[in-house]
């Protein structure tokens, strides 16, 4: 199964390709800009910014570390319409088996009254929250998903910075 080059969520159907990236949607393409400018940041610093994060407090409840990217995944259908989504979110454990919880709970509700991508669609999303609230991300270190969103914000804030350099001269 592919995986977003931007987000690393997973991409069961379409997505956009250019060259040898692969995208989940048009904001993560548009967003694909900053994995050239990521490259880029130095290993230490990288390594420096990621251990803070994986080790910092929460930031969905405050609470203590270890966090991760944690993915819960919705679907919500009525009659020819479904829509789903994943939603990777930087959280403690405890915050992403909610977040599973809940999009497992939405789906099984929500999710099969669309005919017919709601009948087919509804079971994969409930099996992935299922699958990820017992295959979550190793607390002991962070996961390449992090990594990489990580790298995407230090090289934002590299981005952020040369615009208001350039600005001032």
């Amino acid at each position: 199964m592919a995986r977003c080059d931007y987000c690393g969520t997973n991409i069961l159907f379409g997505g956009v390709k250019e060259g040898n990236l692969r995208f989940c949607n048009s904001k993560c393409h548009q967003q694909g800009y900053l994995l050239a400018i990521a490259d880029e940041v130095p290993e230490d610093v990288m390594s420096k910014y990621l251990a803070e994060v994986h080790q910092g407090d929460c930031p969905k409840c405050n609470g203590p570390g270890p966090v991760d990217v944690h993915t819960s995944h919705l679907v919500w259908s009525a009659l020819v319409f479904t829509s789903w989504q994943s939603r990777p979110q930087v959280c403690c454990r405890k915050c992403g088996i909610k977040s599973k919880l809940g999009g497992t709970a939405i789906s099984g509700v929500a999710g099969w009254w669309g005919f017919p991508w709601g009948l087919v669609v509804t079971p994969i999303q409930v099996c992935r929250n299922v699958f990820g609230l017992f295959f979550s991300p190793d607390p002991r270190m962070p996961s390449k998903q992090l990594e990489t969103l990580v790298k995407m914000n230090l090289a934002s804030q590299f981005l952020e910075e040369s615009r208001q350099q350039e600005t001032e001269a």
